[in-house]
Parts: structure tokens; sequence; C-alpha cells
């Protein structure tokens, strides 16, 4: 049978407090309705339909999804409203699973097990929570049978004491949801078309519901101000770092990463505390990452070590190599097998050679340096004439010695040395010595200021 997904995205989240349309503000580095459309997709649904209103044309171009069909809900007059907008789309056989854009945890076991139950009727997800207040509760009948769902503004005080709420996710067949959607009345307190309302119509007609439970409320919890956004990142970066840790990576404190994107990691890997991923990283075998460090969208291959407070951006890095403290590896950067970029050490669009090394206070950009070369400390390639920027290419085995000034563009063939303190501007051959330095003079007599009065 088709499957088809329906997740409303059209609300306002007025009590955020903010201009960013609610779906788009961030858990783990990503807006919350992407998290939504990454579960949906793993279903393989047929279509994928989004409904959209308040920043419809943001999300839309926030939003990098190709296959998703936009719905616009002009008016928004409640879920069972924005589930109706999209029904058009749906095809008659389908399944239809409707989810919301700000609930984005939601595992999809959970989802899989919900679209089982809806061969039988329909299929809810509902959660048992120690505080349930602002939710709908679920009303059982004798049978212990599911029989409706009655908002909280809506409900009974003994009505509030039952802890089993409903989550809004659920699923049915088209031939069972469209009618009950097209019998939904505005008599509530609200005076709109609520999506739950579809759960007591289909009791009252004799359609079976039935209640799948949550894993957690963790799971379900959805997003309507700042406090819970904040909770849902924390249940989110707990529950990467258990599956990083299940994995085979040590986490010196689970509790102090923070994933905001993806890693993939191989066998032994360790992660101190205060390190944050961002984008798409790849860590191979034997890897350390120490406290404080910022890694973002990069490769970092087998044995690589990264000391404390550096910052590692766009980069491809070989096995062996040695990171910081404190350097600064820019975009464009690649270092091959055993290189070395020490503390205070900056690089962008650097192709470093094997073993090379800049131990202290260097920068070097828009540079090929080979294999075994030594970069002394102070050492800056002035890649930049105020106009374009200029390439420095270093052969193996050169040696640059302290403060040394390499202007571009230059080259500087393999087993040249530079001389500390020199200005260079023009090529070095092969073992040539560069000295660009000016003369040296001694004043004899000279008295210091202080001293001339």
């Amino acid at each position: 049978m088709r499957l088809e997904v329906i997740v409303l995205a059209a609300g306002e989240g007025t009590r955020m407090q903010s201009s960013i349309p609610k779906v788009l503000h961030v858990v783990g580095g990503r807006p919350l309705l992407e998290h939504v459309l990454n579960v949906a997709s793993d279903l393989s649904p047929d279509t994928l339909n989004v409904v959209i209103g308040h920043g419809g044309a943001e999300v839309k171009a926030r939003i990098e999804a190709p296959d998703v069909a936009w719905v616009d809900q002009a008016e928004r007059k409640g879920t069972g409203h924005a589930v109706i907008q999209a029904m058009d789309n749906v095809d008659p056989s389908a399944t239809v699973l409707v989810l919301y854009g700000d609930v984005p945890l939601i595992e999809k076991t959970t989802l899989e097990q919900c679209i089982a139950a809806a061969s039988d009727g329909i299929g809810i997800v509902t959660v048992e929570m120690s505080d349930p207040k602002g939710l709908g509760r679920i009303l059982r009948g004798a049978d212990g049978r599911i029989s409706a769902i009655i908002e909280e503004q809506d409900a009974t005080e003994q009505q509030r004491t039952i802890k089993e709420v409903n989550t809004g996710i659920l699923a049915a067949s088209n031939a069972t949801l469209a009618p009950l959607l097209a019998s939904i009345e505005t008599h509530n307190s609200q005076g709109e078309y609520y999506l739950t309302d579809v759960i007591s119509l289909a009791a009252s007609s004799g359609t079976q519901v039935t209640g799948v439970n949550a894993i957690c409320p963790e799971e379900v919890q959805g997003i309507n101000d700042h406090i819970q956004l904040a909770a849902v990142e924390r249940d989110f970066q707990r529950r990467e770092a258990e599956r990083l840790m299940v994995s085979g990576v040590t986490l010196a404190d689970p509790a102090r990463l923070d994933l905001r994107g993806t890693l993939t990691a191989g066998r032994d890997c360790f992660i101190d505390i205060n390190v944050v991923i961002e984008g798409t990283v790849a860590i191979g075998d034997n890897v350390s990452i120490g406290p404080g460090c910022v890694v973002t969208d990069s490769e970092l291959a087998d044995g690589v070590v990264v000391e404390a407070h550096s910052v590692v951006e766009g980069a491809i890095v070989g096995s062996r190599c040695r990171l910081g403290p404190f350097a600064r590896v820019r975009p464009g950067t690649e270092l091959a097998e055993g290189a070395r970029i020490g503390n205070f050490v900056e690089t962008k669009k650097a192709i470093i050679g094997a073993g090379t090394k800049a131990n202290h206070l260097a920068y070097l950009g828009d540079s090929t340096i080979g294999a075994e070369c030594n970069i002394g400390a102070g050492t800056v390639t002035c890649n930049y004439d105020g106009v374009d920027k200029n390439e420095t290419h270093i052969g193996d085995g050169v040696f640059v010695g302290t403060n040394s000034t390499l202007v571009a563009p230059l080259t500087i063939d393999e087993g040249a040395y530079v001389a500390a303190g020199s200005t260079i501007t023009s090529k070095v051959d092969s073992e040539d010595l560069a000295v660009g330095r000016a003369r040296q003079r001694n004043i004899q007599g000279w008295v210091p200021p202080t001293k001339r009065k």
C-alpha cells in the first residue's frame, strides 16, 4: 500500500517570541522541520507533503527538500483544517501518516508501529506524562479501548488527572481518514477544527483506534517556547552521545559534547569535554580530540590528534597529523600524513606535505608546501596584494627560518633555506640560501630618551 506523509508546519509559534518561523528553530544544528523530514524520508513514503503557513516562503527557502510537496494553509483554523488542505494531494488508496514539524526527536520505530496499527483502523501515538499540563488527554472506555481525545481547555477536572496524553501523531487509510475529517466541527473553546476529534468520531462509528506507546516522553516532545527548545536540545545531545559511545567512542563527559550535524567515527576514538562538532564530520580510528575544540565539515584520518582549543573547518587531515593546541585550520586545508600544525598557527587553502611541521605562530595561506619542510615561528605567507590572492609554492625539504615573510606570488624550490628574519620577494632556487635582511648598524654613544635629561 502507498504511504503518504503529511507534516504540519504552518504554526506561527507565538510563544517563541521570535520572528523566525517555529519549525526553523534549531536543534542539533539543524532546523526542527529538517529532523522530521529526515525520519519521514527513512520510511520511504511515496509522497511527502508539508503544510506551511506563517513564514512559508522562508521555510521553503531554508529547507532543501526537492521531493517535498508544499501545501499552503492560507487560513489557519486548527490541525484538522491543516490536514484537510493536504488531503487533495493524497492518493485514495494510500495510508496517511500525520507528523508535526516541531516534534524533532520522533523515532522511526515508533512511526512504523503506528503505520502498522492503521491496517485495523487508526493508529495513534500516545505517551504517559508525569506532568501532562497543556496536553490532550486520552479517554478510554470500560473495555480499555481509546474512545476520544479531550483537549485540556475542554476537559473536566477529573479528565485532567489522566496521565496518558495524545502526541498528535496518527496514521490511517485515506478511505478511513477522509470522511472523518469531513465530519469535524468547531464546537470547542477555540472555534477550530481539531484533528483529535477524528478519534471520537472513529470510535463512535465503530472504527478501531489503536494506541502505540512512544519509547519515552522525550521522543514526542513538541516545542512551543525556548525552554522546551533547550530541553529538546539536551535530549538530542544525550541521544547522540549514547549512539557514539555504543559505536565505540570514548567521551570524557557525554553531557559536554555538542553535535550540531553528523559525526561518523572509527574505533577507539576519544573526545574530550566541551567539543563542538558542526556540519558533516568523519573521523577514523584512534583519533583524539582535546577539550574545547570545534571541528566543522572535516575529515580526520586514523591517528590524528587535535589538541586543546583548536578550530578545524573544511579540512582534510591525513593520518597521524597533530594539530594545536590553539591551532586554526581553515577551509581548503589538506594535510598529508604526519604533518604538524602547532600552537597559534593558522592555515587557509594550504596543501601541506607529509611530515612538514609549522610548530608555532605562523600563517600559511594559499600555499602548496612539500614534504618534510620546517616552517619557523613567525612565518607569514603574504598572499593578498590588496586586489588579488596570490600563491606560494614551496618544494620538499625546505627550511624556513624564524620570522620570515614570504611575499606571494613566490616559489621556493626543494632543499632551499630561508634565513631567519628574511623578507623573500623572488624565487629561491633548489639548495640556495635566501637572505633578505636589512643591513645592521650599531650606533655607538646613543643615549636613550629616558636619559637625555
